[in-house]
């Protein structure tokens, strides 16, 4: 075990478990943080657009517990956050999904270095758990992580939306094998958070172009755009 992981595990056995949104000890997400990531899924889009982002729902706007909740599960090993975040990002696909269609959850590629820092593929492992969540409520879902990074790129935190671009186009590309001779699904790719919607575009050009489009996208939370005069824009 990598030894952030190990120092983390270490951590949540002699800390009592607290809130991730409000400190309130006791359990991972209090109801009143917990409330704010039930929905109801929205079509979310940044501002502005980037061509050929593909419809989008979320649950939540990335702000308060939900922004506490993301960064506790993958910058400090919240575990324990696992099931309540699933929930949410499975409300969301659930909002993309159709009477008797399976559905394919192809969670965004996360880069090497990410996975190493954090000690486990936490994308890989939401989409996984939410697959789960759908299963248990009748909905035929799999999780498939058939994207990979194929060259290298920054860490996007702190890049402007034109940077962010540049980073990733032509980043991603389709594992060999993952989707050949896939039966028919509704193929959804999911992701924790939008903001400028550069991630998401780049998967969705790369499915593409593999013949295998995804018919939408699901996040648990959408950032909030300003305009000039720093009011609020909300594209949840």
């Amino acid at each position: 075990m990598p030894f952030r992981a190990l120092l983390d595990s270490l951590i949540d056995i002699v800390l009592p478990v607290a809130c991730a949104g409000c400190g309130t000890p006791g359990r991972a997400l209090c109801p009143a943080c917990a409330a704010g990531l039930t929905g109801p899924a929205r079509a979310v889009e940044p501002r502005p657009r980037p061509p050929g982002f593909p419809p989008c729902w979320a649950v939540a706007a990335y702000g308060g517990p939900a922004r506490s909740a993301l960064l506790a599960y993958k910058e400090r090993g919240r575990a324990d956050l696992l099931r309540p975040l699933a929930a949410a990002l499975a409300a969301a696909v659930t909002a993309v999904t159709a009477p008797g269609v399976p559905v394919l959850l192809v969670p965004v590629p996360s880069r090497p270095e990410a996975i190493r820092q954090r000690g486990a593929d936490t994308t890989l492992s939401l989409a996984r758990a939410t697959a789960t969540v759908l299963r248990l409520a009748g909905i035929d879902a799999q999780a498939l992580p058939a994207l990979r990074i194929c060259r290298s790129i920054l860490d996007s935190a702190g890049l402007d939306a034109g940077r962010r671009s540049a980073n990733l186009e032509g980043a991603m590309a389709v594992r060999a094998g993952p989707l050949r001779g896939a039966r028919p699904v509704r193929l959804v790719l999911v992701d924790d958070l939008v903001t400028t919607g550069t991630t998401l575009t780049e998967a969705a050009r790369a499915l593409a172009a593999a013949g295998r489009p995804a018919s939408a996208a699901a996040v648990i939370a959408a950032t909030e755009r300003r305009d000039r005069l720093g009011i609020a824009a909300r594209p949840y």
